[in-house]
């Protein structure tokens, strides 16, 4: 997709901040650092749209981007990090779910994870509940640059087995780019709301 307009639209943590309109949104969600921010900022060929941090929890609001007043692209807080006070993570659950449980114009959820890294219990619980409010998932592995050729493939088949995918999950790397395409030719399959 040749992107030519992306802007940052609002931050929210509840559905009354949520930007007005029908455009259709694709929302991206993993654990803290999974790389999210990599992943979006490289699907729109920008630098620093979305903050990258080495410190994971840095997203802690939901935050909308326009992509050539077509979509919405939606970065939602990463789940699972440690160190982030007791207080913010007792709302990032709710903050969260309101999002993707009510959200009429959410088409597709990118769900991302680490291709290095075991699922966490954290991301089965995700992985379970899109499933039963049947909302239509991208599976995404990042950081896929840092295995070799049949490493990727053994963990993309193990992960698809524990995760019980019917496809194989998308392989990606923001180093050098590379599944940016394939990831836009499912984006590109979305329909509007009706």
């Amino acid at each position: 997709m040749k992107i030519l307009t992306v802007e940052f639209v609002k931050s929210a943590t509840k559905p009354s901040g949520y930007p007005q309109g029908t455009m259709p949104e694709v929302a991206f969600v993993g654990r803290s650092n999974v790389g999210k921010s990599s992943l979006i900022n490289t699907l729109l060929r920008r630098k620093q749209l979305a903050r990258t941090s080495n410190r994971p929890g840095r997203t802690q609001l939901i935050n909308f981007f326009n992509v050539n007043n077509e979509l919405l692209f939606v970065d939602l807080p990463g789940y699972g990090f440690a160190k982030v006070p007791e207080a913010v993570k007792r709302e990032w659950g709710p903050m969260i779910e309101a999002y993707l449980k009510d959200r009429e114009n959410l088409m597709l959820v990118v769900f991302i994870l680490d291709i290095r890294r075991e699922p966490s219990k954290d991301d089965l619980a995700l992985k379970e509940w899109l499933d039963y409010y049947g909302r239509k998932t991208l599976f995404i592995l990042t950081k896929s640059d840092k295995l070799s050729r049949s490493e990727i493939k053994n963990r993309r088949r193990y992960i698809q087995k524990i995760l019980v995918l019917p496809d194989l999950p998308f392989e990606f790397s923001a180093k050098s780019g590379y599944g940016r395409e394939n990831i836009w030719e499912e984006i590109r399959k979305l329909k509007k709301p009706e």
